[in-house]
Order: C-alpha cells, then structure tokens, then sequence
C-alpha cells in the first residue's frame, strides 16, 4: 500500500533531499507551517517508510573518484541471475537498474581512473551471456535531484 502524501508533505520532503540537514525552522518559514508541525510531520513520514534514511554526499570537487561511467547492457534472460550476482559483488558497482528498451540494464560505476574501468568493462563484456555493452563516461552532473 502506497503511503498518501499532501502537498505539505511533497514539500517537506523536497527541500529534505536538497538538503538533509536544513533546520527545522526554514522548513517551517519555507512551507509555513509550525515548527512542531514540521517536526511531527517528518516523524510521520519516517514512521510510515516514506524517509527511509539519511545519508552523506561528498563534495565532488573535493572528494571524487576520478571516473564514473553509465554502461547499458544487453543480456540473455538466461544469465542475468548470475550477471547481478557478479555486478553486486564489485566494489565499483554504484547502481544497477532493470530499464525496458533496447537495453535490458544500466548500470552506474566508479572507479579510480580510466585503466580500471577499462580492465572493469572487458571483464563484464567477457561474462557468458553478455550480447552488448555500451558505455557513456560521466563528465559533470548538470543537475542532482537524486536520494542518497
């Protein structure tokens, strides 16, 4: 059962994913509710599974691994059980998402420098049933609406 959220809500939560830590009083000021409100709310949703977690983002131009890359790939359905174990188990595995299309899987990593995910990226072209791999390095992010 999907949880119903008010537009209150719906606000809340986006300035919470711009940033975890804002003070509960320019939450408030922002949606123009009550402190106590914000507070009880926020509680509410944590209660209810709509926040499941904060976590920590690191400042890119300070800490950034030297290369992240998208990498869509094709795959026989025979094999995919097998494909997600491996991918799970790599360190370099940031995500790893089911997408319909001509790909059946995007897959996000990060590594070091070019060389590892050169190595990474003929490793996981060899795998049995691998049909296609096609890969797009990440130069910047133009925008980061994303949940930690």
């Amino acid at each position: 059962m999907k949880p119903e959220l008010d537009d209150v809500d719906d606000k809340i939560l986006a300035l919470l994913m711009d940033n975890a830590r804002l003070p509960v009083t320019t939450i408030a000021r922002s949606v123009g509710i009550a402190r106590t409100t914000v507070i009880a709310r926020i509680a509410a949703l944590e209660k209810r599974g709509v926040i499941a977690g904060y976590g920590l983002k690191l400042n890119p131009r300070i800490v950034q691994p030297a290369v992240r890359a998208y990498v869509g790939l094709s795959v026989e359905a025979r094999y995919a059980a097998v494909l997600i174990k491996y991918l799970q188990q790599l360190p370099e595995t940031e995500t790893l998402c089911a997408v319909s299309g001509a790909i059946d899987y995007m897959l996000t990593l990060r590594c070091a420098n070019t060389e590892t995910l050169d190595k990474l990226l003929d490793q996981i072209g060899a795998l049995d049933g691998v049909r296609q791999t096609s890969t797009s390095v990440i130069l910047s992010k133009r925008i980061d609406r994303g949940a930690l």
